[in-house]
């Protein structure tokens, strides 16, 4: 079977803040196309590895290259959602502005805006403060914010948590349905769900380790990290 391209190469990298390592030496790459779940213990580095690969902190040593390039030459080709904060709720901007903002590099996908509202159920909340929107709608418009650019790359820091099931269902068929024709890397700690769902898994605790979602089990969902296991049967998770 021929492989596609690696999307991510993450070689060597070790990274830490004052003298202090947070991220030991490690290696993996993700090939393009790829719906990576990336989990891992609070303080492990899940949102640093993120910052690394978008290019906001840079590595100790080794090197990471997203498409074969640097990941600020990368950048224009990520699209990044954060988790929806309290704080985002100050700022006075309607739910559409919010969504045009992702169009600053690529002024042209502008008109695309009307899509991503539409497909996310946003047309009745399109003209209301972004402040006033629910955790389910306000992460919906940050996800639309995201996609509006059409990056080739998605990255989604916690993106279901604290908000109400059936919008955390609707975000993750959304990101089913680009599965394969995006490259996707989700944190979350909804273990069950990233099984499920991925096709390649990054545990994040210090060290980097990969695995396969059939090696994950029980254990993982009370923060018992451990080395890959045989698969596990298909039917191990429902």
């Amino acid at each position: 079977m021929k492989k596609n391209k690696p999307a991510i190469e993450w070689d060597h990298v070790v990274f830490g803040f004052d003298k202090e390592p947070i991220l030991q030496e490690s290696s993996f790459s993700i090939e393009q196309g790829t719906y990576v779940g990336i989990m891992g213990p609070n303080g492990g580095g899940k949102t640093t590895l993120l910052k690394l690969l978008m290019g906001f902190l840079k590595p100790w040593q080794g090197s990471i290259q997203i498409f074969d390039q640097s990941p600020l030459q990368a950048r224009p080709r990520i699209g990044y959602v954060p988790q929806f904060l309290r704080s985002d709720r100050d700022f006075p901007i309607t739910t559409e502005e919010v969504i045009q903002l992702g169009c600053l590099t690529k002024p042209e996908k502008k008109q695309d805006a009307e899509l991503w509202i539409e497909r996310l159920g946003l047309l009745p909340h399109r003209n209301k403060p972004f402040g006033t929107l629910s955790g389910g709608l306000g992460q919906k418009t940050l996800i639309a914010r995201a996609l509006i650019s059409d990056p080739d790359l998605l990255f989604l820091d916690e993106v279901t948590a604290n908000i109400d099931p059936p919008s955390a269902l609707a975000i993750l068929d959304l990101l089913q349905s680009l599965k394969g024709k995006k490259t996707i890397l989700l944190v979350t700690h909804d273990i069950k769900t990233i099984v499920e769902r991925v096709d390649q898994i990054l545990c994040v605790q210090g060290a980097i380790n990969t695995y396969l979602p059939g090696q994950v089990c029980e254990h993982f969902a009370m923060g018992l990290y451990h080395t890959p296991l045989l698969e596990l049967p298909p039917n191990h998770w429902k």
